[in-house]
């Protein structure tokens, strides 16, 4: 799993939780976990600030809904803000800024990341610890690496070996893994790497399924992806095979549908591994809104959970349904929004755009991004160099053209942006 890197160039906001830390695992692909082509898995959390970050020029701030600088662009890298705080570059620093723009933490850090309970990630002379919102170390820098409290504990790597610290600095379970993924919410267990092989241990560094897999995923909805030699397949949280491996990609395991490459042609197994939509596609997505993004020849659809075409393949893209009813679709390289009808309900006129979330997208056109309502009307006329959708505390990267990122496995998906 490749971490996208805080502080990457072009739109910078940080991936989300699961993944930003894993340096250690630079020849893993972010898609390797989920089979996604187009976008990212973002999630709401807690912060209820309204700002959309954008970029004038080649500097960073914040607007509100009506197109108003709150934060004038000033910064050279900047993220959504988080449990109130946003993380900002001046210069090579980070540092933190409250809703008005003001640093309530000083920039003095070589690399950080957004706060998440209370407490956030920070690297100073090569080294990470950890700091509360008054800026003050809860665990001083001692780490090579470090990740976010996703629960009572975090996963960090002292010399080349990962274990897991809760608040206090103190090891809950000491460092002796090649690699490992942090704790997320209510998964009573997470993948280790000992040796060249996975397994899966719980909260008190027990191994509750022991090392045996060339890699592994994080359990959703009691399921889990691993892979034997360089196939994938699906275990349950017992560790027994519901799923044998024979996939050349990793599987979304714990979906209803979940999509699966069979010789040439993509279906969908249920959670069982059974044939639930035979192999007919040339590419197939997860679902969303209970209809799934199919491509036969070169043109995508959607289909129902039966694998019945609700929306024939016709489009050169299209984004996933979300419960609004309607997403992004491209002809000709033009975007627009359809309903689960197939209908426009928003011309095709945009060279990029957003999925919507809480009633607005951003969209661009030419070299500039605006934002328009669920009507196509324009609320801020296209003005910025990029721009983000407002967001209520999501977490996300930007890479090049292409959204990346994951998700803890039990939130919920709710926007994406592609070009």
């Amino acid at each position: 799993m490749k971490k996208i890197v805080s502080g990457l160039l072009a739109f910078i906001v940080v991936v989300s939780l699961t993944a930003i830390f894993l340096k250690a695992r630079k020849d893993r692909t972010t898609e390797s976990l989920a089979h996604d082509s187009l976008a990212t898995r973002v999630t709401t959390l807690s912060s209820r600030s309204t700002l959309a970050l954008v970029k004038a020029g080649d500097k960073f701030g914040f607007i509100d809904r009506t197109g108003t600088y709150v934060i004038n662009p000033q910064f050279e890298a900047a993220e959504v803000f988080m449990e109130e705080l946003a993380l900002v570059k001046t210069g090579d620093k980070w540092g933190y800024i409250d809703n008005g723009g003001k640093y309530a933490i000083n920039p003095q850090f070589d690399q950080a990341l957004p706060f998440f309970q209370g407490a956030a990630p920070v690297e100073i002379a090569k080294k990470w610890g950890f700091i509360d919102k008054a800026g003050k170390y809860l665990i001083n820098p001692q780490f090579e690496n470090a990740g976010p409290f996703l629960s009572d504990t975090a996963v960090v790597e002292l010399g080349t070996k990962w274990g897991y610290v809760d608040r206090s600095g103190n090891y809950v379970i000491n460092p002796q893994f090649n690699e490992a993924l942090p704790f997320v919410r209510n998964n009573r267990m997470t993948a280790v790497k000992v040796g060249d092989k996975w397994g899966y241990i719980d909260k008190a560094g027990k191994y509750m399924i022991n090392p045996q897999f060339d890699d592994a995923g994080p359990f959703r909805r009691g399921y889990a992806p691993v892979k034997t030699g360089n196939k994938w397949g699906c275990i349950n949280e017992e560790g027994k095979l519901v799923i044998n491996p024979q996939f050349d990609e990793a599987l979304n395991c714990g979906e209803d549908r979940i999509p699966a490459k069979s010789g040439m042609e993509w279906g969908y197994l249920d959670k069982e591994g059974n044939n639930a939509i035979d192999p007919q596609f040339d590419d197939a997505h997860s679902f969303g809104g209970n209809l799934a993004r199919v491509r036969l020849g070169s043109k995508m659809g959607f289909i129902d959970m039966n694998g019945k075409y609700a929306i024939n393949p016709q489009f050169d893209d299209a984004l996933p349904f979300f419960d609004n009813g309607i997403t992004p679709v491209k002809k000709k390289d033009k975007w627009g929004y359809i309903d689960k009808t197939g209908k426009y309900v928003i011309a095709s006129q945009f060279d990029a755009c957003s999925t919507f979330y809480k009633g607005s997208a951003s969209v661009r056109v030419g070299d500039k991004w605006g934002y328009i309502d669920l009507n196509g009307k324009y609320i801020i006329n296209p003005q910025f160099d990029q721009a983000l959708p407002f967001f209520e505390g999501v977490t996300s990267t930007r890479e090049k053209t292409t959204v990346y990122g994951m998700i803890p496995p039990d939130f919920d998906e709710v926007w994406r942006i592609s070009e």
